[in-house]
C-alpha cells in the first residue's frame, strides 16, 4: 500500500494534508524518517508512526452513535445532515455505514460499521436480535397492551413475533414505556403502538443485541466499541 494511502486510511488527514506532513518529515516508517508518498509500506507489518506515535492500521471499525433527533441514517444526502456527518475522518474513509436505520425523529443508539458480514447478520431475520426502545406515548398503556404485545401485534402487512411491552411511567393520558422487540420492520415500533389505539411522540433506542446505549455518551457524540464490544458483536455471525 501506498504510504499517502496508509496516512488517509487511518484518519490523518487527505492525500494533500499527508503529503504536507510528509514533506515536513514528520512520519517515519520503521524508525526512519520517509517524504516520499509514494513509498509502499506493508500496513500489517511496518510500523508507520506520525511524530513517533505509531499509527494503527484497521481494516474494520465499529462506530456506537447516539444519534439525535433531525439526522437521517444514511451515509450521503444532499439537503439533509445525515449520521455520517457525525463521525470523524477514519469513518468516512473506511466507508462506514449505518446498520439499519434509526427514524429522522428518533434518538439512540446506532451501530456504523464497514463490516458488511456483521450488519447482514445483524439484520437478518433469522437472527431475531433484540433491540430495546424506550418510548413516550399519548395515550395510557395498560395489561391488555402488554399481553397483545407478548401475543404478536398484527399490523396490516406484517404479524409481528412476540414483543415485550413494560410500562414504566404513567401521567394523566401519557404513558412511558420500554419495548424490547426481535424485528426491524419499517416504523415497526410506532406501528405496534398505533395499532393500540395510542400514538408514539418520542423514541429512543437503548440496546441493540449486546450493545447497550452508555449513560455517559451524549445525544450526537459517538465513540468506537470497546474490544469487548466487538467480540459479543462478532459472536452472532
Amino acid at each position: 500500500m501506498r504510504l499517502d494511502k496508509f496516512l488517509t486510511e487511518v484518519g490523518l488527514g487527505s492525500r494533500t494534508e499527508v503529503k504536507t506532513l510528509l514533506k515536513k518529515k514528520l512520519i517515519t516508517v520503521n524508525g526512519q524518517v520517509i517524504t516520499s508518498p509514494k513509498e509502499q509500506v506493508d500496513e500489517l507489518a511496518d510500523q508507520v508512526s506520525y511524530q513517533w506515535e505509531p499509527l494503527l492500521y484497521e481494516d474494520l471499525v465499529y462506530y456506537l452513535l447516539n444519534k439525535p433527533a433531525g439526522v437521517i441514517s444514511a451515509t450521503e444526502d444532499s439537503k439533509q445532515r445525515t449520521v455520517l456527518d457525525l463521525l470523524d475522518d477514519t469513518a468516512r474513509h473506511k466507508q462506514v455505514f449505518p446498520v439499519g436505520r434509526l427514524d429522522k425523529d428518533t434518538t439512540g443508539l446506532l451501530l456504523l460499521t464497514n463490516n458488511g458480514q456483521l450488519a447482514h447478520a445483524l439484520l437478518s431475520p433469522k437472527k431475531h436480535v433484540d433491540k430495546t426502545y424506550e418510548a413516550d406515548v399519548d395515550g395510557l398503556m395498560d395489561e391488555d397492551d402488554v399481553a397483545a404485545f407478548a401475543a404478536g401485534i398484527t399490523l396490516s402487512d406484517h404479524q409481528c413475533l412476540p414483543a415485550v411491552l413494560e410500562l414504566l411511567d404513567m401521567a394523566e393520558q401519557t404513558s412511558r414505556v420500554r419495548i424490547t422487540i426481535r424485528e426491524g420492520k419499517f416504523h415497526q415500533v410506532k406501528r405496534m403502538v398505533a395499532s393500540r389505539g395510542k400514538t408514539v411522540t418520542g423514541l429512543k433506542r437503548l440496546s441493540m443485541g449486546p450493545l447497550n446505549l452508555p449513560d455517559d455518551l451524549p445525544e450526537g457524540a459517538y465513540r468506537r466499541l470497546t474490544a469487548d464490544e466487538v467480540t459479543a458483536l462478532l459472536a452472532l455471525v
